[in-house]
């Protein structure tokens, strides 16, 4: 089990200054005892830290840490709320290609609110909210030091957990529909893993763009009351896989056209249903692999119907040339949240229950929405 708030003499001097090297982007705490002016100082903070990989419940542990001075570009932001995501939980099991060297604070994403300036920022105030952008380690922390330029302000008026979880999965959802194929209001897109968080933000953007939807999930208990709620955010159709054992799958898609566009999150037989449906020269593009299984593919989807397979990666894409448009897009679906066009399943845990809040995260209390850290 994770422990319970700790005094700052758990953690040695050595482990804090370890935490606190390198950069701000890539780093949970920014230069913690680097020599910066006298003039402002955060306050002490407590946050979750692993000072090894291993198993999260097991490894993670929520310590004080010490007051911070500001160097001229740095912005100390209160967090408000920060997510639990399957990420951030391979980040400190070990497995993720990208992880910040141990000890770490944990988080990736988040969103604060602005506690205080360094003497040179001109372009932010003290109470915007911002978010990491690109996404950084080290957001489930109370109090976080970065450069101003690492942060993104955003409008303050939409719920702190949109905010706190825009730059991730529903950043991700938009970038495939954008990059991919072309569509065009009428066209249709299927998934599967319908009922994560990527795919309530795809059905959603689909619906809006004029997009049909097909959606893939498993079966579980309570499936006719899935298949409503991702109606009700605006899918077309919501299969389950055993609903799709039928030698011609393309006889469920009524008036629908065969979709053009395809996304993976799970693999193994889910992807192999995905790619059943997709038309002449479509194509699949994979972001997850939640089954652990590989994608097996027919050798006639390559040479009869042309069928490309792609992958994506949120890292890559926000690394490459387009990532400046991350900022436009994050502004793009918050303002759809504002409008009412936009939701998912959240659940606000306070941080001082974080315990629990990994536990559910990490399957071990059933099944729950996505964990969301309430500072």
């Amino acid at each position: 089990m994770v422990g319970r708030f700790r005094a700052a003499s758990s953690v040695t001097l050595g482990h804090l200054s370890k935490i606190a090297g390198g950069s701000s982007l890539h780093n949970p705490m920014h230069s913690f005892y680097s020599a910066f002016s006298s003039s402002s100082m955060s306050p002490p903070s407590k946050a979750v830290i692993y000072e090894q990989q291993g198993q999260p419940d097991q490894v993670a542990r929520v310590v004080d840490l010490p007051e911070v001075e500001l160097k001229e570009n740095d912005v100390c932001i209160k967090m408000l709320a920060a997510p639990i995501t399957p990420s951030d939980i391979n980040r400190i099991e070990g497995v993720y290609p990208i992880r910040p060297p141990v000890p770490a604070v944990g988080g990736y994403e988040g969103v604060g609110e602005i506690y205080a300036l360094g003497s040179a920022v001109r372009n932010l105030s003290v109470g915007d909210w911002v978010v990491p952008s690109p996404p950084s380690s080290g957001t489930w922390q109370i109090y976080i030091v970065k450069e101003a330029n690492a942060l993104h302000k955003v409008r303050k008026d939409i719920p702190m957990e949109y905010a706190a979880t825009v730059t991730v999965n529903p950043l991700s959802a938009l970038c495939m529909m954008e990059d991919f194929v072309k569509l065009t209001s009428g066209d249709v897109i299927v998934q599967n893993g319908a009922t994560s968080m990527v795919g309530q933000s795809i059905i959603q953007l689909a619906r809006i763009r004029g997009i049909h939807s097909i959606n893939i999930i498993r079966d579980r208990i309570g499936a006719e009351e899935v298949k409503n709620r991702l109606k009700k955010l605006g899918a077309d159709d919501v299969f389950t896989e055993s609903q799709l054992e039928v030698k011609n799958i393309k006889s469920l898609l009524g008036n629908l056209s065969e979709p053009v566009l395809g996304f993976n999150c799970t693999g193994g037989n889910a992807a192999s249903l995905v790619l059943r449906f997709l038309r002449q020269g479509g194509t699949m593009v994979t972001y997850g692999g939640m089954s652990k299984k590989p994608i097996t593919v027919s050798t006639s989807s390559f040479i009869f119907k042309d069928l490309s397979l792609r992958g994506f990666w949120l890292q890559n894409w926000m690394t490459s040339h387009k990532a400046d448009e991350c900022r436009v897009m994050i502004d793009y679906i918050l303002d759809l949240v504002h409008e009412g066009k936009f939701k998912y399943e959240m659940e606000l845990v306070p941080f001082q229950d974080f315990h629990r809040a990994l536990d559910k995260a990490l399957g071990k209390l059933g099944n729950h929405p996505k964990q969301v850290l309430k500072f």
